[in-house]
């Protein structure tokens, strides 16, 4: 009974691996990207390089030999299928060898041109021979690089874009709407065109993410000391939201030139509220002036009295006078004048 139970086993063990060996055999397949230690993101193992390529005045010359060995593998195709066509019963082994010949010729003719290739200033071609990365070309003009290879044209001019307006909470709660311009270039044409799927959506969905948490982090209005604001910092939020877009599309090899706020507004809904809050903190900050310049008044005019000794006043009449100045220099409505004929 115990030899039985045993023999599955032992099958089981010899046909097929374990199901950790068989876990670990997967992540070790080829195109499995592993992690980066420490990095919840894939790490991507490519770079740019350069491609082997030579520049206009070389590929001139190249295409002029092209075009000297086609029309010379022409001719001899041509008259070695006159010399077959003069007498088809009997076709000379020289005349077949002449066909091939330039049969072969054209083809190789055909295949070396497909090694030329022009670039635009401002673009790059990121060649493949096969499905394997071989390098960039970064010359301009027309180049030749090695034959049977695509390129994908890959733009490094500056490029910006506005993200779309979001509708986020910022450190106090508050709804606001905030969009930011974006301005970046391809800095790794490698990573850029095989690492992500499209750079340019991309740099778009991490931008806005980016926007949002930035947001979420700072207030609108500065709330207390030390802390920046939406408002009031838009210069330390944008270098800040800079470093973070950066740091997220560093994976498809993009560069971010600079990122900057273009809109920033507390949402619709709580605008009017918001707006009378502001309101109001004006009107304190103008009041507290008021009363600072009043009460700096009513201290001069009061030594200005002593100093000069133009009346003496007891501390009853001293108190009244510094009512009087202050009423007077305070209030919003212009005061009227009230004699007192009394003693």
């Amino acid at each position: 009974m115990s030899t039985q139970h045993t023999q599955p086993s032992q099958s089981e063990s010899s046909t097929g691996p374990s199901r950790s060996a068989r876990h670990a055999t997967e992540e070790e397949l080829p195109g499995r990207v592993p992690n980066a230690p420490g990095s919840p993101s894939p790490r991507v193992d490519i770079e740019e390089e350069a491609a082997r390529s030579v520049g206009s005045g070389a590929a001139f010359l190249v295409a002029f030999l092209l075009l000297l060995l086609l029309a010379g593998a022409v001719a001899v195709l041509v008259l070695a299928a006159m010399d077959a066509s003069a007498d088809p019963d009997h076709v000379h082994a020289g005349a077949v060898v002449r066909i091939i010949a330039g049969a072969l010729g054209i083809a190789a003719v055909v295949v070396v041109a497909t090694g030329f290739d022009i670039v635009v200033p401002g673009q790059t071609s990121v060649r493949q021979f096969f499905g394997r990365y071989i390098g960039t070309v970064r010359r301009t003009g027309l180049v030749f690089v090695p034959p049977l290879t695509n390129g994908t044209k890959v733009s490094i001019k500056v490029h910006n874009f506005e993200t779309t307006e979001l509708k986020v909470n910022d450190l106090d709660g508050n709804p606001v709407n905030i969009a930011a311009i974006v301005v970046w270039q391809v800095a790794d044409t490698a990573r850029a065109v095989f690492a992500v799927e499209a750079y340019e959506a991309f740099i778009r969905v991490q931008a806005e993410s980016a926007l949002r948490h930035v947001a979420t982090i700072h207030p609108y209005d500065e709330s207390g000391p030390g802390k920046t604001s939406l408002r009031g910092g838009t210069d330390l939020v944008s270098a800040e939201l800079a470093a973070e877009v950066a740091e997220r599309v560093a994976l498809a090899g993009l560069e971010v030139v600079e990122v900057r706020i273009s809109s920033l507004a507390y949402a619709p809904e709580i605008a009017q509220a918001m707006l009378q809050r502001q309101q109001a903190g004006a009107v304190i900050a103008a009041r507290e002036q008021i009363v600072e310049g009043a009460v700096t008044m009513v201290d001069q005019a009061l030594k200005r009295l002593e100093a000069d000794d133009i009346v003496t006043m007891d501390e009853e009449r001293r108190a009244q006078m510094v009512s009087n100045l202050l009423v007077v220099l305070c209030s919003d409505q212009r005061t009227q004048p009230v004699v007192n004929t009394g003693s």
